[in-house]
């Protein structure tokens, strides 16, 4: 991994479950992780998509490693677009992450 390449910022965010007046459940995302990024456009051979042409932007976040544990279930703020996370794939042993996400379709 190299550093010259880390020259994006992006924000983890995690969600938390929180009930409102009215015992109507809402998710309210905090920031976990703020981290200089290397941005890649996901290819088709990459990963393989259902039928048709998918409408989602997939992209590839590599950061570096960081002791805060990152789920699938977090999601990534870039560019001022959302984008949900699909897999985490550890580079080396404790060098980095892949984060492979999908831009949220509003």
């Amino acid at each position: 991994m190299e550093a010259g390449k880390l020259d994006r910022i992006i924000t983890v965010q995690r969600g938390v479950e929180t009930v409102l007046p009215g015992r109507v459940p809402t998710i309210a995302w905090t920031n976990l992780l703020t981290v200089r990024a290397e941005v890649r456009e996901q290819n088709a051979d990459e990963i393989a998509t259902g039928f048709g042409q998918a409408e989602a932007e997939t992209l590839i976040f590599v950061v570096r490693w960081h002791p805060t544990p990152i789920t699938t279930g977090d999601r990534i703020l870039f560019q001022g677009r959302t984008y949900d996370l699909k897999a985490i794939t550890e580079i080396g042993r404790r060098d980095g992450w892949k984060l492979r996400a999908v831009g949220v379709v509003l």
